[in-house]
């Protein structure tokens, strides 16, 4: 495969990371709202769900702006294949956490930063690594594997085959991959030069599909237990989420490095915990502490400037 040249992107500035910030923060967050609309609708359709919604949030978003969606401009494999990709990363989280823990799935889906910048090194000019930044990101994994290291060891303690939890660790990988996979597409193929609505789009809808149809085989086409909670959840993961916070992503994705916007991403399952003590009254340790020191070290790596050369 080819080396894709596509418009330089620059480092991220304050602007990007505090908006990286903000971001982690949602998407947080959004495994409290996942379990507080679990009751109400079954999780393969209220993912469909929430993409479909999305889907029509981005559509009249773009329209308002005049941004032409459905103008042939060569985008449409591409498109296709990065709402696979996003389907399918769904579609693994699903299926991983029938088989393991919340914690061994979060250390194995956030490889993805580390499968993005690989795939980017390789596939996309303007995005390779250097030797310091591939330790920031070792780092980083390191110290987020370190904040689940009780649930990744015993997350299927006293259960009587091991079979089921490799399985739901591999799917775990597979979501990372997808995730990153969707990345690369969007960076290395001519979605580069689209507009972030149009990527997004394409997502969205090419989801929503695949979502809704393997919910109506599973037999989760159905609402239960509706309740206010449930209601403004689903309303969270659809328009802050899959609309506004992924639009803003695509967006930073069209103006900077996308391999140190992706390792910003460790901080979502940090986050997350942090939203469980606040909100659900979990506890946590000083070992989270030293964890999120050293993701905030890994990502003070990525995003280091580079060195310059001082003529003799």
């Amino acid at each position: 495969m080819s080396i894709a040249v596509v418009p330089a992107r620059r480092a991220p500035d304050s602007f990007a990371i505090l908006l990286m910030i903000g971001l982690c923060a949602i998407w947080g967050l959004q495994q409290v709202a996942i379990k507080s609309t679990n009751a109400a609708l079954p999780p393969v359709f209220q993912a469909g769900l929430r993409s479909a919604i999305a889907a029509v949030l981005v559509w009249g978003w773009a329209r308002s702006r005049g941004t032409p969606l459905f103008r042939d401009d060569g985008t449409l494999g591409a498109g296709l294949v990065a709402g696979m990709l996003f389907a399918a990363e769904f579609i693994c989280i699903f299926l991983g956490l029938t088989l393991t823990s919340a914690s061994r799935m979060a250390v194995f889906l956030y490889t993805a930063p580390c499968f993005t910048a690989l795939g980017l090194h390789w596939f996309v000019d303007g995005e390779r690594m250097r030797r310091i930044q591939w330790i920031g990101i070792v780092v980083a994994f390191a110290g987020m594997s370190l904040a689940f290291a009780d649930g990744f060891l015993h997350g299927h303690a006293g259960r009587g085959s091991a079979l089921p939890e490799v399985a739901g660790d591999a799917l775990g990988i597979l979501a990372g991959i997808a995730w990153a996979a969707t990345t690369v597409v969007v960076r290395a193929t001519c979605l580069a030069q689209s507009s972030a609505s149009k990527t997004l789009f394409y997502q969205l809808t090419v989801s929503a599909v695949v979502l809704l149809a393997l919910a109506l085989g599973l037999g989760q086409i159905r609402v239960e237990n509706v309740t206010p909670v449930a209601l403004a959840s689903l309303a969270y993961q659809a328009v802050v989420v899959a609309f506004v916070s992924y639009l803003v992503w695509f967006w930073l994705l069209t103006r900077y490095i996308a391999s140190r916007l992706s390792v910003f991403s460790f901080l979502t399952p940090l986050f997350g915990v942090t939203f469980g003590v606040l909100l659900l009254g979990e506890s946590f340790s000083a070992r989270f502490l030293m964890a999120a020191a050293l993701v905030l070290s890994g990502i003070a790596l990525v995003n280091a400037p580079a060195k310059k050369r001082l003529n003799a």
